[in-house]
């Protein structure tokens, strides 16, 4: 069952290959329902966080979707976009002039609305924060632990 603050099933899921640099180097939501760690940090290049670029999967996406909810203090919404060639992706978007604005800069593409909730809630427990290296350690245990137990079944 997912968890009704952070959309995730899987309580130690990151779909980040270097898991362990970005808990160590980022600033993470720390989820106040089941304690998974998402990755909230602003790209100091691009001045974008990371729900704001295009992800290969509708799961992918909704394990970002709550970081564009607790910035944006709103429900956002992810959409499938299309491109001219047939290639999807899903991209976060804060609301629909975001939206309105990506589909004039990049012709050609069309979106459709695959997931969003209904209604904005902030959770008690839920912390920004760097993370401690202990908690860091304990973290990736605990995703070993979790990763361990759900390949066995």
């Amino acid at each position: 069952m997912a968890c009704k603050e952070c959309y995730s099933e899987k309580s130690r899921i990151t779909p980040i290959l270097g898991a362990r640099e970005c808990l160590k180097n980022h600033l993470q939501y720390v989820c106040g329902t089941c304690g998974r760690c998402i990755c909230i940090n602003k790209d100091d290049k691009r001045g974008l966080y990371r729900w704001n670029f295009p992800f290969k999967g509708l799961s992918l996406a909704k394990l970002y979707l709550r970081t564009a909810d607790y910035l944006n203090k709103r429900p956002c919404s992810i959409y499938e976009v299309v491109n001219s060639k047939g290639r999807k992706s899903y991209k976060i978007f804060a609301n629909a002039n975001d939206l309105n604005k990506y589909l004039l800069k990049n012709k050609g593409k069309t979106c459709k609305r695959v997931f969003s909730v209904s209604k904005y809630k902030e959770y008690i427990g839920t912390h920004i924060k760097y993370l401690a290296e202990i908690e860091v350690e304990e973290y990736l245990k605990e995703m070993k632990m979790f990763h361990q137990i759900t390949s066995d079944c």
